[in-house]
C-alpha cells in the first residue's frame, strides 16, 4: 500500500498534513498523544496496524498542530486546535460521511466530534481512551509527568515508551523513543499531554447516535479498563470489547485481536491482506549507514562504489519501501536492527 500525503490548512490558519492509503469508504484516524505521519510509516509495526485498517477501506490520518509535518502552534493547546485540525482534513478529503476511529487520547477527540457532528459519523470505534483526563492518573503522577516532559525530553520519552509500549523488542523501543522526540518539541508535547490531562467529554458522551464500538487492552498500562468501560457506559448502544495485551500503543504486542475486532465491527473480514517490504542485504548496509549519519559521498567511500551508485541504492530503498525521506530510512533501520 503506498501513503500519500498532503497539506491543507484549518481554520486557525496552521498548515495540517494528511495522508491517505487504501481504497474503498473513508475511515478517518484521530492518533493519540503525538504522531509524525513519515516516520510512523517508517515504523514497521506501526505501518503493519495502518495497513490493517486501510485494508477495505481508505484511511485517512494526520499529524495535529505543531506535530510531525503540520505548522507550530502559537497558543495554549487545547481541544479547538484537534477539532479544527479534523474539520480540515475532512474537509480537504472530501469526506462528508465516514467511520471514525480515535485511539488514546484521540478517543475523545473522535467523540467530541461524533457528539457535535452525528450526521457526518457512521460508525464510530474509540481504543484505549477516556472520558476525563483527571481520571487516568493521580494528581501527583501527572505533575510529575508533565515536569518531566517539559525539562528531560529525552529522558521522559524512555520512561513512557516502558509505559506505552511493554511489550516492544529494544530495537522498536529505540525507535519510538527517536520517534517521539522528533514529532514534537518538549514544550509542544508537554502542552499536548497537559491538555490530554485536561480532557473532559462526560456530559458530550450522551449525544454519540453513531454505532460506538469501545475496544480496550485488558492490562493497559497507560489508560486502565475501567477508563474504557466509563466512556462506552456513557455512550447510548455502545458496545465494549475487552482484548489481550498490556500495551497502550495499539500497534505493539499482538494486533491481531484489536485489528479483527474493529475491522468485524467495520463490516470487513477480520483477517487482512499484507506483507511487509523487505530489503537486500546491500540495501541494508546503505540503509545503515543512512542511520548513522553519511551522505551518499560518504556511503560510496565506505561501501567501495561510486556515489552515483550509492544515490541509485538509496532511491531504490525510498522506492521499494515507499518512503519519501532519508529520515524514514534511518527510523525503519532502527527499528528493525
Amino acid at each position: 500500500m503506498g501513503q500519500r500525503i498532503a497539506m491543507t490548512t484549518s481554520p486557525a490558519g496552521v498548515p495540517i498534513a494528511y495522508a491517505t492509503v487504501g481504497a474503498g469508504p473513508p475511515l478517518v484516524y484521530v492518533s493519540g498523544w503525538l504522531g509524525h505521519l513519515e516516520l510512523s510509516w517508517a515504523l514497521p509495526a506501526e505501518r503493519a496496524y495502518y495497513e490493517a485498517l486501510a485494508d477495505g477501506r481508505t484511511l485517512i490520518r494526520y499529524d495535529k498542530p505543531g506535530c510531525g509535518l503540520s505548522g507550530p502552534i502559537t497558543r495554549p493547546y487545547t481541544m479547538e486546535h484537534e477539532l479544527d485540525a479534523l474539520t480540515a482534513v475532512v474537509a480537504a478529503a472530501g469526506a462528508d460521511r465516514f467511520d471514525l476511529a480515535g485511539a488514546s487520547m484521540g478517543a475523545a477527540v473522535a467523540a467530541t466530534w461524533a457528539a457535535t457532528h452525528p450526521t457526518t459519523v457512521s460508525r464510530l470505534v474509540l481504543y484505549g481512551g477516556w472520558a476525563r483526563g483527571a481520571d487516568v492518573a493521580a494528581p501527583e503522577v501527572r505533575r510529575h509527568v508533565l515536569g518531566l516532559v517539559g525539562e528531560h525530553w529525552g529522558l521522559a520519552s524512555d520512561l513512557l515508551a516502558d509505559v506505552f509500549a511493554p511489550d516492544a523488542d529494544q530495537a522498536t523501543r529505540a525507535a519510538f523513543r527517536r520517534y517521539q522526540r522528533e514529532s514534537a518539541d518538549a514544550h509542544t508535547a508537554q502542552a499536548m499531554l497537559a491538555a490530554a490531562y485536561d480532557l473532559d467529554v462526560v456530559d458530550l458522551l450522551p449525544r454519540i447516535e453513531a454505532r460506538t464500538l469501545v475496544v480496550h487492552r485488558e492490562r493497559d498500562r497507560a489508560a486502565p479498563i475501567e477508563q474504557g468501560r466509563r466512556l462506552a457506559d456513557g455512550i447510548p448502544g455502545a458496545r465494549f470489547e475487552v482484548v489481550p495485551g498490556r500495551s497502550h500503543l495499539p500497534y505493539i504486542g499482538d494486533t491481531r485481536p484489536l485489528t479483527g475486532a474493529i475491522r468485524k465491527f467495520l463490516g470487513l473480514r477480520e483477517r487482512h491482506r499484507g506483507a511487509a517490504p523487505t530489503l537486500t542485504a546491500r540495501q541494508r548496509e546503505v540503509a545503515a549507514l543512512i542511520a548513522e549519519g553519511c551522505t551518499n559521498r560518504e556511503i560510496g567511500e565506505r561501501l567501495g562504489i561510486a556515489e552515483r551508485s550509492a544515490e541509485a541504492h538509496v532511491e531504490r530503498i525510498r522506492y521499494r519501501m515507499d518512503f519519501r525521506s532519508r529520515a524514514q530510512i534511518a527510523a525503519w533501520y532502527v527499528a528493525t536492527s
